[in-house]
């Protein structure tokens, strides 16, 4: 019987001690990544702009990948939470950006965060290796 690795990434933010939550969790080649905000995590820093938080939180995530041996490539899946549904299109548009070609199954939900400074988190699930498999893309036009 093989023995199960799991690994447990701190990125530094003070939440996730008091807390008591990783910023990502790897079991063998599956790896969560919490919710994730826009907070540059050495300066402590939150941007008043929900594209610019979008990409510090996608900053944020793939550090934690990276950190594992990971990266965008192999995210399939993502959770994308954004309370002012007035910053959806300007917060897509980063999202976008980061996951052009790699087209995880995602989610977009209007919800209040932990706090009003917070315009935009971001939660990913990536496989290790899936963006070097090979991708069968299937159209279902209904």
């Amino acid at each position: 019987m093989a023995t199960l690795q799991v690994e447990k990434l701190k990125s530094g933010s003070v939440f996730e001690d008091t807390y008591s939550y990783s910023r990502a969790v790897v079991v063998d080649n599956w790896i969560l990544v919490a919710n994730t905000a826009g907070r540059h995590y050495q300066t402590r820093e939150i941007s008043d702009d929900a594209a610019q938080q979008a990409r510090q939180c996608l900053a944020n995530v793939e550090g934690a990948l990276k950190a594992v041996g990971s990266g965008f490539a192999d995210v399939v899946r993502s959770r994308v939470f954004i309370p002012n549904l007035a910053d959806k299109d300007a917060v897509m548009h980063v999202i976008a950006e980061a996951f052009r070609g790699v087209d995880p199954a995602s989610t977009i939900t209007a919800t209040p965060l932990a706090g009003p400074e917070y315009l935009v988190e971001i939660e990913v699930t990536a496989y290790r290796g899936a963006g070097e498999a090979q991708t069968k893309r299937i159209d279902v036009t209904l």
